[in-house]
């Protein structure tokens, strides 16, 4: 009798073998446009800054930073998977993105994601799988306030 199941036993766990994999959730899509010395969506409004380099930023943003973000939205996620599409709009020279843990310590056990190369009218993607707690993103090249964004 043995024999009789065996042979159904071996198809049954050859046909599972054979199964695809349960697909992974695919990460949320979360896009951020960048404009001189700013990210549109944190602000919520476009400034309307001109700015050559990052010296122009950093002048703007000693003035008006610390208003701008006491007014920006604090981005609120779940964990996760996430791709941030950064976009560089009418900045006429390189762009990044900084995404890290809001204090030092937390750099250390957070997950960060960063990188620059979004040349004008570019774009580029950041993945990332964000653990919960409290991070901050900015744009070391196009100097941007560090915005707020919570994962709980």
């Amino acid at each position: 009798m043995r024999r009789r199941f065996l042979p159904a036993a071996c198809a049954a766990m050859l046909a599972a073998a054979l199964l695809p994999a349960p697909a992974a959730s695919a990460p949320q899509r979360i896009t951020l446009t960048q404009v001189p010395c700013q990210f549109l969506e944190s602000e919520g409004v476009d400034r309307g800054y001109t700015s050559r380099s990052m010296r122009d930023c950093e002048a703007i943003n000693a003035k008006t930073a610390g208003k701008r973000l006491a007014q920006a939205k604090t981005m609120r996620l779940k964990p996760g998977k996430y791709v941030f599409h950064v976009v560089n709009k009418n900045v006429p020279y390189e762009l990044g993105f900084w995404l890290r843990g809001a204090t030092l310590i937390s750099r250390a056990t957070l997950p960060g994601v960063s990188g620059g190369g979004i040349m004008p009218g570019g774009s580029r993607d950041y993945e990332i799988e964000l653990k919960p707690g409290e991070y901050v993103y900015s744009c070391p090249l196009n100097p941007t306030p560090d915005y707020a964004l919570i994962v709980e």
